[in-house]
């Protein structure tokens, strides 16, 4: 069997993750399609809207094989540590391909890209270091790093979300799963950061933005979102009475925050250049999650470092224990949250090949890694009541899914 490799957050499952998946089984003829999703929480340091359980059945019943969970602790990560996490992931299955969506939609200009890179590293690396150590933000210093060896002025723009992905993807078959054959879906009919719906084709910024801001299934959310995708954020809702957003979690990092010491504050990951200090002072004001964000913001510290660290602030992710697990050079599991009888059978001929185990369950293995996708679980669920909570958190404890037949 031929399988393809999908890097994933469906946050929701929308038609234009749907055109994704059709036109990558078509372009890779491949049997099996294989989706790495990250689980709770999300590369921009958001809670997903519905928990991975119920995002992983919306994307078998719309055409998915086979669901692996992202590890936590890269799925909140810079494009090159999320990418590195995923492809790690993906080798273990034995993936022929893996198609991403890109603005640029090119691939060959990806590849040359990439030998432009691996000819330059050194001075890549050089001027981002300069570049963090001036004070920029990552995608600031990385964007003039890629300029300073001539990438940034070339056919891929790496300003773009999804280009600055795909890229890095490209990168991390060559360091980790050489022989996988990499290509690109271009994104059609809208951009990454849009926050207005315009058609059946959005982005999932602004279909959350909607399913948010009128706290049910409009019209025009509906109007982007396969059947499958609907019953699901309905289902959910209905169970616990919401769809995540950051600001059910204020009041756990408010209380995290202003009693934690200073000293603590500095041992989790990411808050690090006298950041404690800031979050002391700004969170002795903060009523919310929004004034919380707008208080720590600066030109160096972006949205999004901000939600990340306070994911890794909210999951007790420390700072010597991220290091050293985002450094390793294997994963040590491959998860599995989903599959129908194609993703089944294909795993039962993967695992003869794997060097890690494949897991069903939490308590299968005592791993590090394994331990943090546990506590991230643990966060997620935090804001729903009990019972409910321990209902949900169960889950963890139980087999992968399995769907026979699109709803």
């Amino acid at each position: 069997m031929k399988a393809c490799g999908l890097v994933v957050e469906y946050n929701p499952f929308h038609y234009g993750h749907l055109h994704h998946l059709e036109q990558s089984k078509h372009e890779t003829n491949a049997d099996c399609m294989i989706a790495v999703m990250s689980g709770p929480f999300l590369q921009r340091g958001e809670p997903a809207i519905t928990d991975k359980w119920s995002r992983a059945r919306a994307a078998l019943e719309s055409g998915i094989d086979l669901v692996i969970e992202l590890p936590a602790l890269f799925a909140v990560e810079h494009s090159d540590l999320f990418s590195k996490g995923a492809i790690m992931t993906l080798k273990e299955l034995g993936i022929d391909a893996l198609c991403f969506g890109s603005e640029h939609g090119n691939i060959e200009s990806f590849t040359k890209a990439a030998d432009v890179y691996q000819n330059h590293q050194e001075s890549f690396d050089a001027s981002l270091h300069e570049g963090l150590a001036a004070g920029r933000s990552f995608p600031e210093a990385a964007r003039s790093a890629y300029q300073s060896i001539g990438l940034t002025e070339g056919e891929v723009d790496l300003s773009k979300p999804n280009n600055i992905l795909g890229f890095s993807y490209v990168k991390q078959l060559r360091n980790y799963a050489p022989d996988v054959k990499a290509t690109t879906i271009q994104r059609i009919n809208n951009d990454y950061h849009d926050e207005n719906i315009t058609g059946n084709i959005a982005s999932a910024t602004s279909i959350r933005k909607e399913l948010l801001r009128e706290a049910n299934m409009t019209e025009e959310a509906a109007g982007t979102l396969p059947e499958s995708t609907q019953h699901m954020l309905l289902d959910y809702k209905h169970k616990t009475g919401m769809w995540h957003h950051w600001e059910f979690y204020f009041p756990f990092l408010h209380y995290r925050i202003l009693t934690m010491s200073k000293q603590e504050l500095r041992t989790i990951h990411t808050v690090e250049e006298g950041l404690e200090n800031r979050l002391k002072r700004v969170a002795k004001q903060a009523n919310s999650f929004q004034e919380l964000m707008e208080g720590m913001k600066t030109k160096r510290y972006t949205w999004t470092r901000l939600q990340r660290m306070f994911t890794h602030l909210l999951c007790n992710n420390k700072a010597e224990e991220a290091q050293s697990l985002l450094s390793m050079e294997k994963v040590p599991y491959v998860r599995i949250l989903g599959m129908n009888a194609t993703g089944q059978e294909y795993l039962k001929k993967a695992r003869k090949h794997a060097e890690v185990p494949f897991i069903n369950q939490i308590q299968q293995l005592d791993e590090q890694l394994l331990a943090v996708d546990e506590r991230a679980a643990n966060a997620y669920y935090s804001v729903l009541l009990s019972p409910l909570k321990s209902e949900m958190i169960k889950q963890e404890l139980q087999p992968p899914l399995r769907i026979h037949a699109k709803r």
